[in-house]
């Protein structure tokens, strides 16, 4: 701009450029059903989906059950929806669905009933567990310490392959004043009980590993580790997102004292979860008010939700161990089409059959093609896959987990990560090889 122009001015011009008008540009409004439609209208269609690691398709036994509470009017009151804690019939009989989806869940886990919180997902229950845990920990030191042991700084143990919400939950415990410290994976992707014992020291309160990854799928020996963290005095969390669902999930036999889950994982609604909390682990309540789920997670409960992860739950249970064979034929075989491909390679080696990795889960590196331009090349011929993890899709930085299984930043960048499901068909796969093969082919 030529001569002293104010700010006004540059911005009336702007806006003269954009609009063709000094007069401010009207505002529209939509309908919800118009959104929909224009959605719809641009949306190019989905036909093959491989990211079920990022999130599920609701499962009919789950739709059902929720559409009969999610009614409109009153009759959806009568039906379930009304609030759980109210003393009127409506609200006891919201409350025995609650407590009868509680029952069903506890059993699916080998728990009891009084160890499930329901929450709104897995974020909230790591957060929640390891917030919670570690101020009743730390409290019960302060009560119980000497003079001379005050001085001992608490030590929390995270792996360094950790979902975002737990990694960002123990840096923040960090900023309070504990000494975290994270325990890397072997070459495999695997954090091992010598590792771990390695890292924890009779300072240590609480150490939270995953069952399984969420970007390469290793499948970690939490029942050894959880008895390392218990050698040495710790409580021991595992988040268990990525494993409910398609193997079995026993918290007696992991010997944990706290584990997280989330609906939308295995078919359920999203925005809601549960946390499992062993009896008597020490525990303070992070979400406090009216004291709903035991005292221990204050908030209305959403009773179809709940209801629905229920029916999710107790569907992907039946004949789990056929369609875990299957999945896990599947992961084999798309392991096996895509390294063929030039300039493919798999993160990890996993053999076939290898039950040291989730069924589900395949991750490999394109050569030449970043993840964000490989998704979205992919997103035009209706395929859905994701390059790590789906929660921080927008982050243009490489994966942590990659990183930590000692990859290369550039290399990083180019993963790819496929997930598969119930409904996932080899044929599935061969429309994902072929894209795949034909982008690189267009690169050359």
């Amino acid at each position: 701009l030529r001569g002293q122009v104010s700010l006004k001015q540059v911005i009336v011009r702007k806006q003269f450029r954009i609009y063709g008008s000094l007069q401010p540009k009207p505002k529209q409004y939509y309908s919800a059903h118009v959104l929909l439609k224009l959605s719809t209208e641009r949306r190019i269609m989905l036909t093959t989906y491989l990211d079920w690691a990022a999130t599920t398709p609701l499962r009919p036994e789950a739709s059902q059950a929720m559409m009969e509470i999610l009614q409109p009017g009153l009759e959806g009151l009568r039906a379930g929806g009304a609030n759980a804690n109210a003393l009127y019939t409506a609200g006891r009989d919201a409350f025995k669905l609650l407590e009868q989806t509680r029952r069903m869940i506890a059993a699916t886990l080998h728990a009891r009933p009084d160890e499930i919180i329901f929450t709104s997902g897995s974020t909230e229950a790591n957060n929640t567990a390891l917030y919670g845990m570690t101020d009743a920990l730390m409290l019960e030191r302060e009560e119980h310490a000497d003079h001379d042991d005050h001085d001992c700084v608490p030590r929390i143990v995270v792996s360094s392959i950790e979902h975002d919400s737990v990694l960002e939950a123990a840096a923040q415990l960090g900023m309070w004043g504990a000494e975290i410290v994270a325990v890397n994976p072997d070459s495999s992707g695997h954090i091992t009980p010598e590792a771990l014992a390695c890292v924890c020291n009779d300072h240590t309160i609480l150490v939270s590993i995953m069952m399984v990854n969420n970007e390469i799928g290793s499948v970690m020996n939490i029942a050894e580790l959880a008895d390392v963290a218990h050698s040495v005095g710790a409580l021991f969390h595992t988040d268990a997102t990525q494993a409910a669902g398609k193997m079995p999930v026993n918290v007696v036999e992991l010997g944990v004292d706290a584990l997280s889950l989330s609906a939308h994982k295995f078919g359920g609604p999203k925005g809601c979860g549960v946390l499992y909390l062993k009896a008597h682990t020490p525990f303070s309540p992070q979400i406090v008010g009216g004291g709903q789920e035991l005292h221990k997670r204050s908030g209305t409960q959403n009773v179809a939700s709940v209801v629905g992860m229920g029916c999710a739950l107790e569907a992907s249970c039946i004949d789990q161990e056929l369609e875990y064979r299957r999945l896990q034929d599947l992961r084999d075989y798309c392991y096996a089409a895509l390294t063929e491909l030039p300039g493919v390679k798999a993160v990890v080696d996993v053999l076939p059959g290898d039950e040291s990795y989730a069924p589900h889960i395949v991750n490999v590196t394109v050569e030449g093609f970043e993840s964000q331009t490989l998704i979205m090349q992919l997103d035009r011929s209706g395929i859905a896959v994701s390059g790590g993890s789906a929660c921080s899709s927008d982050d243009l930085d490489p994966s942590h987990v990659l990183r930590a299984l000692g990859i290369s930043r550039d290399r990083a960048l180019d993963s790819l990560r496929v997930s598969l499901g119930w409904l996932t068909t080899k044929d599935d796969i061969d429309i994902l090889v072929e894209a795949v093969k034909k982008l690189i082919a267009t690169k050359k």
